[in-house]
């Protein structure tokens, strides 16, 4: 993989601008940088062809769309192979209330965000998981009670 490019404060800012709202027109972000337009699409350019920008999302707020309970799933397994790990790995992917998987350090192995509609929508992703994912020694679920704090914005001053 090629290496990310550096970052100069112009690149930094447009970041932050684009964190907070990618449906900006370049010119917009453009006059806040300080650059006229066609350099600034190419600064744009540059990051996403290099993967600093990976792609440009609508956040959508998921109790508006009646998923309103995120479960937080501790896995831990005694298979520790690279088969099983694509087998684990393919599972998850397969199942979209799974939102995010983490492999960790520890004394559980996965973590997983599951966005659900209720308690019995959960158990569905549950009985899923496990019938597709062979080998898991251990999964525990914790529920969100409410959510303190979400964001999507990355520090860019921690980075350099």
């Amino acid at each position: 993989m090629d290496p990310k490019p550096s970052l100069d404060s112009i690149d930094r800012h447009i970041l932050e601008i684009l964190q907070a709202d990618a449906s900006l027109s370049v010119n917009a972000i453009g006059e806040r940088v300080g650059l006229s337009a066609n350099p600034c699409w190419r600064r744009i350019r540059r990051l996403e062809e290099a993967g600093v920008i990976e792609r440009r999302v609508a956040i959508v707020d998921q109790a508006a769309i009646g998923l309103p309970m995120t479960a937080f799933v501790s896995i831990r397994t005694d298979k520790h192979n690279a088969e099983w790990l694509d087998t684990f790995a393919r599972g998850v992917r397969s199942i979209p209330e799974i939102v995010e998987c983490h492999r960790m350090s520890g004394d559980v192995d996965y973590v997983l965000k599951v966005v659900v509609r209720d308690i019995a929508h959960y158990d569905r992703v549950y009985r899923r998981l496990i019938a597709e994912v062979p080998g898991l020694s251990d999964v525990s679920s914790t529920f969100s009670m409410e959510r303190l704090k979400f964001s999507t914005v990355l520090d860019l001053r921690s980075g350099s």
